[in-house]
């Protein structure tokens, strides 16, 4: 896809981007998409793999006690358990705002690690990586913001996103619908959103501006970025996922990057 050499231009010393289709078809990659990069917070859309497969299982349930008084699994993988950014301590009632956490996702592989008996990392392998063949793929630090993979791994992931095999279409369709609709909250990077809506792990576009992905992403686009320079966004509507890592942290030179890729993706499908 010529759409992505847009990376070429990108001001970064390594960059590499790849789309796939709903069909799980590698539409194409640009750069070294075997190169392992940091993901950051696109750690969190993993580990939410691996959540809704724990739940499917029932080792867990959306809705048990998890995390602060009052919030649960569903709290904690919203963003919505009260929790601050990267620290355990509750600075909000669940379930009233929409407040980004790392902290929350670290609760979470506490929560599923508790109720397996299996330590977070080896269950993430277990239950996600392995069975969608993300060999490059490792939890090397916080479940919030500490795996490290590449774009064909990512792809894989994207691909599962679109037409799942390892989950139950209901389940996903659950995950990537609105969960506590109408709390604000904001992106980091992009400001206060009104509303700010998220669903189990994966943000979604709906009507959100400035935004990372494009102005032609349909509404229902969900993802996530990572603050070392990374995103990965699936549009069900355009049926393609695309990702892209890079070895530069997150800034403006993102912010005026990643919409012209998306858009120009969309635009060459």
């Amino acid at each position: 896809m010529q759409s992505l050499a847009q990376i070429d231009d990108w001001p970064v010393d390594h960059a590499a981007a790849g789309v796939v289709a709903a069909d799980g078809t590698v539409r194409g990659t640009h750069g070294p998409s075997d190169r392992r990069f940091p993901l950051a917070s696109v750690t969190k859309p993993i580990v939410a793999t691996a959540a809704l497969v724990a739940i499917e299982e029932e080792a867990i349930t959306l809705d048990q006690p998890a995390g602060p008084e009052g919030s649960t699994v569903r709290h904690l993988l919203a963003h919505t358990s009260g929790l601050a950014f990267g620290e355990h301590r509750v600075v909000a009632e669940p379930g009233t705002r929409r407040l980004y956490s790392s902290a929350g996702f670290e609760v979470l592989a506490a929560t599923i690690e508790e109720a397996t008996g299996i330590g977070f990392a080896d269950y993430l392998h277990e239950a996600v990586l392995a069975p969608l063949g993300m060999t490059a793929t490792t939890l090397d630090g916080s479940p919030g913001h500490g795996a490290t993979s590449t774009v064909d791994d990512l792809l894989r992931l994207a691909a599962e996103l679109q037409t799942p095999q390892l989950l139950h279409r209901s389940t996903l369709d659950e995950a990537t619908s609105v969960q506590f609709p109408g709390l604000d909250g904001t992106i980091p990077g992009f400001g206060h959103q009104k509303p700010n809506d998220w669903g189990l792990g994966y943000e979604i576009r709906d009507g959100k501006s400035p935004h990372w992905t494009g102005a032609t992403n349909s509404a229902r686009t969900f993802g996530h970025f990572g603050q070392s320079g990374t995103f990965l966004w699936v549009d069900p509507d355009a049926g393609v996922a695309c990702v892209a890592l890079a070895d530069r942290d997150f800034g403006d030179w993102a912010k005026a990057a990643w919409p012209p890729l998306a858009d120009a993706v969309l635009a060459d499908r």
